[in-house]
């Protein structure tokens, strides 16, 4: 479940708004915290989620509590590691990236074709006015033809490591 009204009109979006993201999340905080959970890690695979630094900002005030992930870093950091040939401005949606993990993870999703389908939309300004539409008519701003199966093995690999990091931080040894 996602804020993805950035998609819109584009077919298959579906999207909650901000409040009920940033509610379930804390209702979903506050219930396992109560059952003595020590820690949550939220992961979330869309990057139009704001809402999600947010809550974390919010509920870690007392201590480390819950971590959101990948950030920026982590997925900069894994874009290194598989050597990743696009950089993350131009690689927004349905790219080199993207495809990556799909080619390693759930194949038979990637479309016939998806190698002819690079497009170049380095610059959204206004992308939170406009939504992706202003800027792609197929959903795609990347190259997807620099996708390989090896490269979402890695970015998957280098996700792990970094996601170790972020665990420890909020394990019951970091409780305040």
């Amino acid at each position: 479940m996602s804020c993805s009204h950035e998609h819109a009109p584009m077919a298959g979006t579906v999207s909650i708004s901000a409040p009920t993201l940033y509610a379930m999340v804390n209702d979903i905080w506050q219930s396992l915290e109560a059952a003595g959970t020590f820690g949550l890690l939220i992961v979330s695979g869309h990057g139009g989620n704001y809402v999600l630094s947010n809550v974390a900002q919010e509920i870690n005030v007392r201590g480390p509590r819950i971590a959101l992930f990948p950030v920026h870093e982590d997925r900069s950091r894994a874009r290194i590691d598989a050597g990743l040939e696009s950089g993350s401005g131009e690689d927004m949606h349905g790219g080199e990236f993207e495809v990556s993990l799909l080619l390693h993870g759930a194949p038979h999703l990637v479309g016939e074709g998806i190698e002819a389908t690079d497009h170049s939309a380095p610059h959204r300004p206004h992308l939170l006015t406009l939504g992706m539409a202003g800027y792609t008519t197929t959903g795609i701003i990347g190259r997807p033809s620099l996708a390989t199966e090896a490269k979402g093995k890695a970015i998957l690999d280098s996700f792990s490591r970094s996601a170790e990091a972020h665990l420890a931080l909020i394990g019951p040894d970091r409780r305040g």
